[in-house]
């Protein structure tokens, strides 16, 4: 770890000085002459003195440079059968026009826009143009049902809504208006306008408060960037699956410009020039962080894809994207690979694509098992590199920094923390564990730029949620252990650490070992409630495409593997063999829901399920081995 250990070192010799370097990689209106802001603690801040435009440095600063003709964003979208690409001259004039549109109808700095599009560029160009005249924006998964989508339209409480007229999944077209429409009558809080980007596949009928794109757009003047204080929100993410109030997750502008800057060549080994994909939804984190404002920031190409891993139409896909656009860094979700290893175990959709090109491959999302990635790298012949972070941080706390020093892939853990985190085991009692123990995850303050300053609207709830628990430390909700090595493994959520007879047993642990089963595609654990342990675990296993061994055999194999490797400890006895997992729509496995059915107990599908077919599937195959009830 030479060079990763000298940055690192730095850092937390000087951590102002570190970030103020950094900070010379942004283009700044007024340049910060303090980095952190300490005044409000345990509420920090990053570059309170500076002013600054996030849209002039991802897009317009690359123009004033002479690269106007540069592509910024590629957009492939096979579930429509449509490609093209737009240069950073006409990304900046796009944006210009949908800025000024919004500053002609009232829309200005500090004002809330939500924004809920689908996978396409005019995505981006909505975001930018918020950003461009200092609004906040909000983006909602396209995916959402209304109710969801009225929770927060009735937080952020937005002068304008972005939407697009549909969406589009394989065979079949969302309509997004009536959505919207829905969503705004049961909000009290009620927008301006909402501008309406037309699809040709599902075009919508429009009302009084409504507004075509282009419509909006004519006969008004672009709009000029306008700086904004360093601390100023650029956005509000409200965190997927919220229940209740939503938590909405604020993002200073001044730190955030800093970190990705910092991130595209240190950790993904990007240049301008370079070719990066992100294949993530701009409703989550990493499609404002690594398919929007990073990539652009750094004056890259970004891939904008819509569609999915396997099935449009194969599972070759992803392959073909990377070929055609000469991909040289990809991120996608385990989720997704996983879907992948499973229709193609052997790899063989990989081979028929040339993917010279590609020299990194990074996971974040979920656990990535070990098994996965021993697949992708054996096939893909790239490092496949797992990082972690969170929505709250905006960028990752742990991982390979492929820039700097590519240090040895660990499968299992997302390697080792990044500049700016001070990562910490800590046992119940908040006292540090040793190297190996298993404890809460937790990070020393003050957390870095980028990450959340606090909640929007949500001071004393951020405090509440995040650091209160262990003071001095943010509370990453996360379980896991520092090897001797002093790499971080992510085992669970701290939700899922079961006790078993007195033992505390990571849930991931044990699906790492059923991953690694030949015939597992992928996998799940949950506690269940036990009168003489307190909690057994029970597994889920999806058995890869076109196995034809017995079902019971794999669960015999496989009980007896986490014995082997675990121990009796575990006391892993039971699985049963699903079709498929029940996930949110970005991919996280819902392992709650699962454990309250299987106890038995009352549960509640959330609106951000994607397949809810797969809860009917694990209820009756729960029911047939004595838990739970069907349904």
């Amino acid at each position: 770890m030479g060079a990763y250990a000298t940055v690192y070192a730095d850092w937390k010799a000087d951590p102002e000085g570190f970030w103020l370097k950094a900070a010379e990689a942004i283009d700044w209106a007024e340049p910060p002459t303090t980095a952190l802001d300490a005044s409000d603690a345990p509420l920090y801040g990053w570059f309170a003195d500076a002013k600054v435009n996030a849209c002039w440095n991802a897009v317009d600063r690359h123009v004033e440079a002479g690269h106007g003709a540069r592509t910024a964003i590629i957009h492939d979208s096979p579930i429509t059968g449509s490609k093209s690409s737009i240069s950073f001259a006409e990304l900046r004039d796009r944006v210009a026009s949908l800025a000024g549109a919004l500053a002609a109808r009232g829309v200005g700095k500090g004002d809330r826009v939500v924004i809920y599009m689908p996978m396409v560029p005019e995505a981006l160009v909505a975001m930018l143009a918020c950003a461009r005249i200092g609004a906040v924006h909000s983006v909602v998964f396209g995916g959402f049902a209304a109710p969801e989508l009225a929770v927060r339209i009735e937080d952020a409480k937005p002068k304008a809504i972005i939407a697009a007229s549909c969406g589009i999944e394989p065979g079949r077209v969302i309509a997004y208006k009536p959505l919207v429409d829905a969503a705004i009558e049961m909000s009290e809080h009620k927008p301006d306008v909402c501008i309406i980007f037309q699809r040709p596949q599902g075009e919508a009928a429009l009302g009084p408060r409504d507004v075509e794109w282009h419509a909006a757009q004519a006969g008004t003047a672009p709009a000029d960037c306008v700086p904004v204080g360093g601390m100023d929100p650029l956005y509000i993410l409200y965190t997927s699956g919220t229940t209740g109030a939503p938590k909405g997750v604020v993002r200073a502008t001044g730190g955030y410009l800093v970190a990705l800057a910092w991130t595209m060549p240190n950790i993904y080994g990007i240049e301008a020039g370079d070719v990066f994909w992100s294949a993530s939804d701009v409703g989550w984190v990493v499609g404002h962080s690594y398919i929007c404002y990073g990539p652009l920031i750094a004056g890259a190409t970004t891939i904008v894809f819509e569609g999915k891993p396997v099935g449009t139409p194969d599972a070759g896909t992803f392959w073909r994207v990377i070929e055609e656009h000469a991909v040289k860094s990809f991120f996608t979700a385990p989720t997704a690979l996983r879907a992948i290893k499973r229709e193609d175990p052997n790899g063989d959709r990989i081979r028929d694509y040339d993917l010279d090109t590609l020299q990194y491959l990074f996971l974040a999302g979920e656990r990535a098992d070990p098994d996965t990635v021993v697949w992708a790298q054996q096939h893909l012949k790239v490092p496949v590199i797992d990082h972690w972070w969170q929505t709250e941080t905006g960028w990752a706390i742990a991982g390979n920094p492929a820039g700097i020093e590519l240090l040895p892939v660990k499968p299992g853990s997302p390697t080792v923390p990044m500049p700016g985190y001070d990562v910490q085991i800590l046992s119940e009692a908040g006292t540090p564990a040793a190297a190996g123990e298993l404890g809460a995850v937790a990070i020393r303050l003050p957390l870095p730029p980028g990450t959340l300053p606090t909640l929007w609207n949500a001071d004393d709830r951020f405090v509440k949620s995040y650091l209160a628990t262990f003071p001095g430390y943010y509370e990453t909700g996360d379980a896991g252990m520092i090897d001797e090595d002093g790499y971080v493994h992510i085992m669970a959520r701290t939700d899922d650490v079961i006790n078993v007879a007195g033992h505390r047993l990571s849930t991931g642990a044990m699906e790492e070992v059923l991953a690694s089963h030949p015939d597992v595609a992928e996998c799940a654990v949950v506690g269940v409630a036990d009168e003489l342990k307190g909690q057994m675990p029970l597994g889920f296993l999806c058995l890869n495409k076109g196995c034809e061994r017995d079902a019971e055999t794999v669960i015999a194999e496989c009980v007896r593997l986490v014995r082997d490797r675990i121990g009796p400890v575990a006391a892993f006895k039971t699985a049963i063999v699903v079709d498929r997992l029940p996930k949110t729509r970005s991919g996280k496995i819902l392992r709650g829901v699962m454990g309250r059915i299987a106890d038995g107990r009352d549960w509640k599908a959330p609106a951000t399920i994607d397949d809810p077919a797969a809860l009917e599937e694990i209820g009756e195959g729960l029911s047939r081995i004595g838990f739970g009830r069907p349904g």
